[in-house]
């Protein structure tokens, strides 16, 4: 489908917006009522149109740049403007989307990776965890683990919310992906108490790291 134009995307999703998912969003900080269902239905009939992504990312309408990053071509980005939108993305849905749909898919995913991490921006931050957290499970080569842990260790018990999030995330990966590690992150994550109440859906598994150590570490093991 092509040709189509942000004021005609925009309208439909504008069509689309419902009270109610509007209200459910906002307690999670994301400003918009469109069923992210119906978002991905128009995601595959426009399919990838960079320059309609970027026009609809331009509006700094939130289902609007959620449907960008679902249509734009992720290896297009420059690494200054991946930054840019990073730091423009404040819903944490379009953070993630961002972070997990374009970034990781982008030639400058490490530089960006090691340059957020150190950012005085706890949200910018979180992103970078986020990334190292996928080189944690996926290509660990290089990373310093015992480093890692350390930071955590010494820092998130009081990072913010979204910061303190990713570095448990973190975390819990360590300890699921890296047996010679496993004892220390559980350990870590035990004394630091950081999550463990939080409240968790039947059929869910806790996001307290030795909690979500354990239990995965089961699961792949089958036992």
């Amino acid at each position: 489908m092509t040709g189509t134009t942000v004021d005609e995307v925009r309208a439909e999703l504008a069509a689309l917006d419902d009270p109610k998912a509007r209200a459910v969003n906002e307690r999670h900080g994301d400003d918009h009522g469109v069923n992210l269902g119906k978002l991905r239905a128009i995601a595959k009939r426009l399919k990838t149109q960079q320059e309609l992504a970027v026009g609809l990312w331009a509006t700094g309408d939130t289902a609007a740049r959620l449907l960008a990053l679902l249509i734009c071509r992720p290896k297009v980005f420059t690494r200054d403007e991946l930054d840019s939108m990073l730091r423009e993305a404040r819903a944490p849905k379009v953070h993630d989307w961002l972070v997990n749909y374009v970034v990781k898919k982008s030639p400058h995913a490490e530089e960006l990776r090691l340059a957020w991490s150190a950012d005085p921006d706890p949200v910018v931050a979180g992103a970078g965890w986020a990334l190292t957290t996928e080189r944690v499970a996926k290509k660990p080569e290089g990373l310093d683990l015992d480093a890692l842990l350390a930071v955590i260790e010494a820092e998130m018990k009081d990072a913010p919310d979204r910061l303190q999030w990713a570095m448990n995330h973190c975390l819990a990966q360590i300890g699921i992906e890296h047996p010679e590690h496993r004892a220390r992150a559980i350990g870590i994550g035990e004394r630091l108490e950081v999550l463990k109440d939080y409240p968790t859906s039947p059929g869910c598994t806790s996001p307290f790291a030795p909690v979500w150590i354990t239990e995965l570490v089961r699961r792949r093991e089958g036992a």
